[in-house]
């Protein structure tokens, strides 16, 4: 298993990082995590407290994570080796942390991630492909976009400094990450894209007992 190092620096985070791709990769986090309604949360890659701030402004106390000191994270440990009780939280957020470690690490991670948790793990990974939509807006009636994805099977994801693996690319498929995930203990609950977030699939969990 690898050793790992923050790949960026608190810098990172600042107003280029907070696109509206960024700002929806929020809100479905958010969504997701409050529909679970966890008692107690362990986000692990918290960045710049977004999420973190929001949830726990919800009344969800929020546990952070990372391998990154200079973040603040309440806990620094890497997502391989969490530091936490087996069952210690009642869900986990893993938002876009996945990619930044090599491949063959990941069933560890998920293994991790499974055994601090007693009920939920929330995953979300690139996915990125191109995308066709038609959007159609009726006055006083709901917003209507009808689209689909190609992701890039053709290509070999090469390491950009930041993710070692794409999902979509090749050797990287969908069924491939959700069989790793059944192997950790983990159970598929939904895996879901959204029209106005393509380049994200987020995966919803439920711990096998």
């Amino acid at each position: 298993m690898a050793n790992y190092a923050p790949q960026v620096d608190k810098s990172h985070y600042g107003a280029k990082y907070r696109s509206k791709d960024r700002w929806l990769s929020y809100f479905y986090q958010l969504a997701h995590i409050q529909s679970l309604h966890p008692a107690t949360l362990l986000e692990v890659g918290p960045g710049e407290g977004i999420v973190t701030d929001a949830l726990r402004k919800g009344g969800i106390r929020v546990t952070t994570c990372d391998i990154a000191a200079d973040l603040s994270p309440d806990v620094v440990a890497s997502v391989t080796s969490l530091p936490f009780k087996d069952q210690e939280f009642d869900a986990v957020l893993a938002s876009e942390i996945l990619e930044h470690i090599k491949y063959e690490d990941v069933p560890q991670a998920l293994c991790e991630l499974a055994r601090v948790s007693s009920k939920h793990v929330v995953v979300s990974l690139p996915h990125p492909g191109w995308v066709f939509a038609v959007s159609l807006k009726v006055p006083l009636l709901p917003h209507t976009r009808v689209w689909f994805q190609i992701p890039f099977f053709w290509k070999t994801h090469r390491f950009n400094g930041e993710h070692y693996w794409e999902l979509g690319k090749r050797g990287f498929p969908v069924s491939r990450f959700i069989s790793l995930a059944r192997e950790a203990g983990l159970e598929l609950a939904k895996t879901v894209k959204y029209a106005d977030d393509p380049v994200h699939r987020f995966f919803v969990f439920s711990v096998r007992s």
